[in-house]
């Protein structure tokens, strides 16, 4: 196993994170009964001009290197927003979610972020224990079309000492 950063400069690289987003967002979509959410909609163009970080977590299996997850943040000052989470549904559960947001948590605190903010959708509810056994906590609770509603949550980035 191994978390690194994902260039995504061709389109090969572009479309494996995009068939690992597209297989684990259409499991929040069935979670919070609703199947129009973003990530569903992205393609090469607008993964290629999202301004966003990512990062993937390789595993080996057999002889082949498979991107099973991966994480996107974008930074704002001494804010970051965590923008996109996922993980392959036959890798759920294998603690790759927490690996992914805990290293992008230290590495980002390591150069001064003073607050995360994530958001979900309120009915996902493996994603918002997730989050809350980091420590974020519900700030915001919105209803986007009748019917869904997304939580956004925020965490205080820890203070280090040098």
């Amino acid at each position: 196993m191994s978390i690194e950063s994902l260039p995504l400069h061709t389109n090969e690289e572009i479309l494996h994170l995009l068939a690992l987003q597209i297989a684990s967002y259409r499991v929040e979509a069935e979670l919070i009964g609703f199947e129009d959410i973003p990530p569903l909609k992205d393609g090469i163009q607008s993964i290629r001009e999202a301004e966003e970080t990512f990062y993937g977590y390789y595993v080996q299996e057999e002889n082949e290197r498979k991107l099973v997850g991966a994480i996107s943040y974008s930074r704002e000052g001494c804010v970051v927003t965590i923008c996109r989470m996922m993980v392959h549904p036959h890798f759920f559960r294998r603690g790759i979610a927490r690996a992914l947001l805990e290293h992008i948590l230290q590495k980002q605190e390591n150069n001064g972020v003073q607050l995360f903010i994530v958001s979900t959708g309120t009915a996902n509810l493996p994603a918002t224990q997730l989050y809350q056994s980091f420590g974020f906590i519900v700030k915001r609770v919105f209803t986007v079309p009748p019917g869904v509603s997304l939580t956004t949550f925020e965490r205080p980035g820890l203070i280090r000492e040098k």
